[in-house]
């Protein structure tokens, strides 16, 4: 018996055209963009499937867009493959939000104006801080926690064994990079980001979120939706509130994330989102994981034959 368990991606998958093949052939996808544009009261859809890829590439448009698009790849997959069981989902940082809406946690217009919300708070702490990112590959978690200790940075990302992100001011994150061999780290390197997410450098976006969070109704998941900040499933609204608001400042515990999944009894994941780094990252953690990525109509309708078969 096939139990699936659903990944969402992150910001930074998004491409221009994302979605629009999806909205051409079926209803059920054009119709969330569609209530999307209404909703933001903007044309995010013209956005997402015609750029250009700078305006895509802001946050505020960019969360948005990512949450529209892999509800609607959900949507076109329910209606192929029928309603199949679901062991569980996560979403990598901003698609943490999404899995929540997959779930029932909140509807789609609430979730979709949290998104916008988080999107655009996100946008602010970039502005107001100088920040930045690195990737540190072929190190321990140990070995990295001291760097980050010694150069005064964050942890932001635990992705896959041997690929841990750091986080925080640009000086800082650029002076890890400098010394990463020193502590025995392969290769590290800066990442192309507006700024340092997942670190204390979002506190202002972490107390804003915190009061929006506050405003909007929660519903125990329908299915498991696994945090990102203790890698284990939410149950309840104050936890939700809790760990979505963490989140914004917290280390990204991808690896625990995907762990627990197979734990939980998920044998095919299915990726939904632009790329197919979740589906590359799950493999690093569990290698003999069966999974397979969807983001356009092609790959929904394989997906779905997958699911059926």
């Amino acid at each position: 018996m096939k139990k699936i368990g659903l990944l969402f991606a992150g910001q930074g998958s998004q491409v221009v055209g994302m979605g629009r093949d999806l909205a051409q052939r079926f209803p059920v996808a054009a119709d969330l963009f569609r209530q999307a544009d209404e909703i933001l009261g903007r044309r995010l859809s013209e956005i997402a499937w015609n750029g250009p890829i700078e305006e895509l590439t802001k946050t505020s448009n960019c969360q948005p867009a990512l949450y529209v698009h892999e509800l609607a790849c959900l949507a076109v997959l329910r209606e192929l493959a029928g309603d199949f069981p679901i062991g569980g989902a996560a979403g990598l940082s901003l698609g943490e939000m999404t899995a929540h809406a997959a779930a029932g946690t909140f509807d789609f217009a609430t979730g979709l104006k949290l998104v916008q919300k988080r999107g655009e708070l996100m946008d602010e702490a970039c502005a107001a801080t100088k920040g930045a990112m690195a990737a540190m590959i072929g190190a321990e978690e140990n070995i990295v926690r001291q760097l980050a200790a010694d150069e005064d940075v964050d942890v932001a990302n635990i992705n896959a064994p041997g690929q841990i992100v750091i986080s925080g001011e640009l000086a800082n994150v650029e002076a890890s990079v400098g010394v990463a061999k020193e502590y025995g780290i392969r290769r590290a390197a800066m990442l192309n980001v507006a700024g340092a997410y997942h670190s204390r450098l979002m506190q202002t976006a972490y107390e804003k979120l915190g009061v929006a969070l506050r405003h909007v109704p929660v519903q125990p998941p329908r299915f498991p939706v696994i945090s990102n900040v203790t890698g284990e499933e939410v149950k309840t609204p104050v936890e939700i509130r809790r760990t979505l608001q963490d989140q914004v400042t917290s280390t990204v515990r991808w690896v625990d994330c995907m762990e627990r999944l197979v734990a939980l009894g998920c044998n095919l994941f299915v990726e939904l989102g632009p790329g197919g780094v979740l589906a590359g990252l799950l493999k690093r953690t569990c290698k003999d994981a069966d999974v397979v990525s969807e983001n356009d109509a092609e790959s929904v309708r394989k997906c779905a034959g997958r699911i059926g078969g």
